[in-house]
């Protein structure tokens, strides 16, 4: 498989640690200390889920290296949705007035993106298309308690759309040369850890250490697993782009694997956890870094404790 382009979106609102100061009485410098983060973003009025997801495939409309109409399936993720009947992908269908196509979505916390172009490589698989477009979009603030000192300061909003051909289109076109996915909803607190139950209250984040050791066993063992299975070592990765959920967990990550920082990728300090879009964020905003023959991990570990790695050939 291929990414052929990629885009994203962010809202222009942009909330800053001070905020939280004021309304928790957090300081900067311990919300920073504890996460990394310095500011993230937030959807203004009328901005919702769906909204953001066809505002990054507007952005990636204006280059792309074959017609709209030849896009055969259109895949979304997201645990936070506008409309749990109309999803996304459906909204993203109805813009591009693209009919008569299979319309699915995904939901498996933060590692969705993974997930998402998982079931992409299963209709190519199976025959059942050849060009898809995969977007992700997470409303985080409007599930959000900002009120609350665990977890409120963490979230930010974001969207970003991928086009995936099972052929190469362009010679700038990635590679997927690998995915391997997971759930280990098994281990610790996987069930309670972290939850967003709409009918009771917004997100949860009880157990947030037992995230944090979770996120720090599977998130380098799935890189690894991913690496082995293409016969490769840790040495042979340029850029590792973890999750972002907290820059402790990413350094911790880098940390076990013997990866260099100046190999890590991270917008975290700027965009806060933009849920399971921060990924595919940080790889839109670095394509014009990315060199021919590179190779990229994406690492990512979700609630309910889903997990994955993705190894990108650029």
């Amino acid at each position: 498989m291929y990414i052929n382009r990629i885009s994203h979106y962010l809202p222009t609102h942009v909330v800053d640690n001070e905020y939280f100061t004021e309304l928790n009485d957090l300081s900067s410098e311990w919300i920073v200390e504890r996460t990394g983060i310095r500011e993230r973003r937030k959807a203004g009025e009328g901005e919702n889920t769906n909204t953001m997801a066809i505002a990054a495939v507007e952005a990636l409309q204006a280059n792309i290296p074959y017609s709209k109409n030849e896009i055969d399936l259109i895949v979304g993720a997201t645990y936070t949705p506008y409309d749990t009947i109309v999803s996304l992908a459906h909204a993203v269908q109805h813009y591009l007035d693209i009919p008569d196509i299979p319309v699915v979505s995904v939901s498996s916390a933060c590692s969705s993106l993974l997930n998402a172009i998982e079931l992409v490589e299963g209709y190519f698989a199976m025959n059942k298309a050849s060009r898809a477009l995969v977007i992700v979009a997470d409303h985080n603030t409007a599930y959000n308690n900002e009120k609350d000192t665990m977890s409120g300061h963490l979230w930010g909003d974001g969207a970003a759309a991928m086009l995936i051909s099972k052929e190469r289109q362009t010679d700038s076109d990635l590679f997927i040369r690998k995915i391997i996915t997971g759930g280990a909803a098994t281990s610790g607190k996987a069930i309670e850890a972290v939850v967003l139950r709409p009918n009771e209250r917004g997100v949860v984040m009880p157990y947030g250490r037992d995230v944090f050791q979770n996120a720090c066993t599977y998130m380098p063992k799935v890189s690894q697993q991913v690496l082995e299975a293409c016969g490769l070592g840790v040495a042979d990765i340029d850029y590792l782009i973890p999750h972002q959920a907290n820059h402790r967990i990413s350094l911790n990550v880098i940390n076990t694997l013997g990866i260099p920082e100046e190999k890590l990728l991270s917008n975290i300090q700027r965009l806060g956890n933009t849920g399971c879009v921060g990924c595919a964020i940080l790889l839109s905003e670095n394509m014009e870094r990315f060199q021919k023959g590179e190779r990229l991990v994406i690492t990512v570990f979700g609630g309910g404790y889903s997990y994955g790695a993705m190894l990108i050939e650029v």
